[in-house]
C-alpha cells in the first residue's frame, strides 16, 4: 500500500514537471521596459538629430519607448564614461561617433574608457560627409586646382578649421599630407565661425561637415569642389570625392550603436537584427538624408575594423601636427 502511494505521488511530480512552461531562452522576453539611448553629444548637434530619429524609429520595431539621454561634455567623453558604466543588460545603447572614439584616444593621454575594449560593437547608422568647399573670389574650381594653386602660393593660401583637434582641422591637415600641398592652418572658435571666414575670404578653404555648408554652397557663398566620402553620394550628386584626385582619402564622421561590453549576446543579436530592420526602411533614409547624412550599415567586425583604423589614422595627423596630447 504505502509503495503504491509513493509510486503515485512520484508519477504526480515527473507529471507536474512535464507540464512546466520551459523557462524562457536568455534574450526572449527583451525589451519589456523602456531602453535609454546615451548621446554624447549636446541637444541640437547633427549627431543629437539623427540619434533622435533613430530612437524613434527603432523603438517602432521593438515595441518599446527608447528613451533619449543626453550627455554632453569634453567631445563626448563624458557620455562615453556614463556608458561604459551602465548595466550590460541592453537596456543601455549608445551611440558613438569619430569624435569620442578614433579621435578622443589620440587626444587625451588618458581616457576613463577604452574605445575598442570597453564596447560591442553593432553596426554603424549614419555616415556624414565632409564638403572642402572655397571662397567664391579663389580662382580654383576643382581639388586639383586648389592643390596647384597652394602650392604656387607657397604657404600664402588659410585653410579654416574648428578649431584644434576637431574634425575639420584633422580631414585638413590629412588632405595636405596626402595630396602633399601647403596650407598655413587657421583654428577658429566652432564650425560657424570658420565657414564665416571662408565666406568673407579671411580664409580660403575649409573641409567641414557638409550639413553645415550645404545651404552656402548652393546660395553661392562658397563654392563646393569635393566631399570626403570614399566615392560619389546621392546626398550631394555634383560633388566629387576626394578619392577621385587623392586616391585612398576618406575621412567622414559617422555615427554607429554600441553597447557595455558585457551584454548578453542574444540581446546583441536582437537589437542588431532590429537595427538592420529600421535602417532598411525607405523614410528612415529620407530623414537622415535631410540631415545630410547617408544610411550605412556594417557588421560588428567591419565596425570595430573601421574604428581601429581611424584610431591609427588619426595618430599620424595628430603627430604631423604636434598636437598637444592632454
Amino acid at each position: 500500500m504505502r509503495k503504491a502511494m509513493w509510486t503515485a505521488m512520484a508519477l504526480v511530480v515527473i507529471a507536474s514537471i512535464g507540464a512546466t512552461p520551459a523557462r524562457a531562452a536568455e534574450g526572449d522576453d527583451y525589451p519589456k521596459r523602456p531602453i535609454k539611448l546615451i548621446l554624447p553629444n549636446a541637444p541640437g548637434s547633427s549627431s543629437d538629430v539623427l540619434g533622435r530619429i533613430l530612437a524613434t524609429k527603432l523603438g517602432e520595431t521593438l515595441g518599446q519607448q527608447i528613451v533619449v539621454e543626453n550627455h554632453a561634455g569634453a567631445g563626448g567623453l563624458v557620455g562615453m564614461e556614463v556608458a561604459k558604466n551602465a548595466p550590460a543588460d541592453g537596456y543601455t545603447i549608445v551611440a558613438a561617433t569619430s569624435a569620442a572614439t578614433s579621435i578622443a584616444v589620440n587626444l587625451h593621454a588618458k581616457l576613463p574608457y577604452d574605445p575598442l575594449n570597453d564596447f560591442q560593437y553593432l553596426t554603424t547608422y549614419a555616415v556624414l560627409p565632409n564638403m572642402l568647399v572655397v571662397t567664391p573670389t579663389l580662382p580654383v574650381k576643382t581639388l586639383q586646382e586648389l592643390i596647384d594653386y597652394c602650392r604656387s602660393k607657397q604657404g600664402d593660401v588659410f585653410m579654416a578649421s574648428a578649431g584644434p583637434g576637431s574634425q575639420s582641422h584633422l580631414a585638413g591637415i590629412m588632405l595636405t599630407m596626402m595630396a602633399s600641398f601647403p596650407s598655413v592652418h587657421v583654428p577658429y572658435k566652432g564650425g560657424g565661425a570658420s565657414v564665416l571666414a571662408v565666406v568673407t575670404g579671411e580664409a580660403q578653404w575649409t573641409i567641414t561637415p557638409a550639413s553645415s555648408v550645404v545651404g552656402q554652397a548652393r546660395s553661392g557663398k562658397v563654392r563646393a569642389i569635393a566631399q570626403s566620402l570614399p566615392q560619389r553620394t546621392p546626398l550631394l550628386p555634383d560633388v566629387p570625392a576626394v578619392a577621385e584626385t587623392v586616391p585612398g582619402y576618406s575621412y567622414s564622421g559617422w555615427n554607429g550603436i554600441i553597447v557595455p561590453r558585457a551584454t548578453p549576446q542574444p540581446i546583441v543579436a536582437k537589437l542588431r537584427a532590429a537595427l538592420a530592420k529600421t535602417l532598411s526602411q525607405p523614410d528612415v533614409k529620407e530623414l537622415f538624408g535631410k540631415q545630410g547624412a547617408e544610411v550605412v550599415t556594417m557588421t560588428p567586425e567591419d565596425f570595430r575594423k573601421l574604428v581601429q583604423t581611424e584610431i591609427e589614422t588619426t595618430a599620424k595627423v595628430v603627430k604631423a601636427t604636434n598636437l598637444k596630447v592632454e
